[in-house]
C-alpha cells in the first residue's frame, strides 16, 4: 500500500509555518496542537521541517534567546519529501535510515499531507490486525 492511502483516510488538518515566523510562535503553535513537528512553507513550497528536536538543539546551543530566531535558522532543510506514490514500507525505511519522524508528502513543489513514524506504523498494524482477524474467520468458517 502506498502513502495515498494514509492521506485518503480521515486526518487532521496539517498545520504549517512560514519560514519568517519566530522560534517562539512555533514552539506555542507545537504546544498549542500537540504535535511533534510542522512543515515550514515558503511560497507554497516545502522547504524545511521544524522539530522539537531542532528547536531543543537551539535551546541548548543559544538558551532563550533561540526562541527569538526565525524559524529558518533552525529548522531541518532541505526537508525529506515523499510523494503520494511511495510505499508505506519504503517510506518507514527512509525514515529509520535519515533518522526522520515525519515527511511531507508533495505532488511537485506542492505539499499534499505531512505523515509521522506513527501515522505510517499505525495504518500498518491495522493492516496486519485485519489480515489476521480474516485468517481466523477462514479457519473457523472451514
Amino acid at each position: 500500500m502506498t502513502i495515498a492511502a494514509i492521506l485518503d483516510g480521515p486526518r487532521p488538518e496539517t498545520v504549517t509555518v512560514d519560514a519568517s515566523d519566530s522560534v517562539r510562535s512555533a514552539v506555542a503553535l507545537l504546544a498549542e496542537r500537540r504535535i511533534g513537528a510542522v512543515p515550514v512553507i515558503d511560497g507554497g513550497a516545502v522547504i524545511g521541517v521544524l522539530s522539537e528536536r531542532d528547536v531543543l538543539y537551539c535551546l541548548a546551543r543559544d538558551g532563550a534567546a533561540a526562541l527569538e530566531a526565525k524559524v529558518e535558522a533552525v529548522m531541518t532543510s532541505p526537508a525529506i519529501t515523499v510523494t503520494r506514490d511511495l510505499s508505506v514500507l519504503n517510506a518507514l525505511a527512509l525514515m529509520t535510515r535519515r533518522r526522520v519522524r515525519h515527511l511531507p508528502v508533495v505532488d511537485g513543489n506542492r505539499m499534499v499531507g505531512f505523515v509521522s513514524i506513527g501515522d505510517l506504523v499505525k495504518w500498518r498494524i491495522d493492516r496486519i490486525e485485519a489480515e489476521a482477524a480474516a485468517m481466523r474467520e477462514y479457519i473457523q468458517a472451514s
